[in-house]
Parts: structure tokens; sequence; C-alpha cells
């Protein structure tokens, strides 16, 4: 289940949450004043990991990561 960053256009907080489906990230409300009105913000991802080789490296997609 893939959670989803937003912010909301009335009151302007961020928060996040869990979205089953993609299509379901357009029927998200603001908890915090209950307004439709929200868009999903761009979010950096990474990817890491562990291995026992000395080669293994982490990947992210954030220009800063």
């Amino acid at each position: 289940m893939p959670v989803y960053e937003f912010r909301c256009e009335e009151c302007g907080k961020e928060f996040e949450k869990f979205v089953i489906s993609a299509s379901k990230a357009n029927e998200v409300k603001c908890p915090y004043c209950g307004s439709q009105k929200v868009k999903k913000k761009i979010s950096a991802c990474g990817i890491g990991g562990s291995s026992s080789s000395s080669s293994s490296t982490g990947a992210t997609c954030s220009p800063f990561g």
C-alpha cells in the first residue's frame, strides 16, 4: 500500500495518507479541515539494501541522495 504526501489547498497543511490505489488518491480529504482540495506532492524515494557483498550500493531517485 503506497503512502502519498498531500498538501491541502484550503488550510495549507501537509499530511501523508495510505492509499490502496492511485485512483483512490483523488478521493483523499484533508484530515485537518475536511477539504477535498488537496494536491499530491512529488516525493523523493530511496532504495537501500544490505548485502554481504562489499560492492552493494543504495540507489535513490533524489538528486540529493
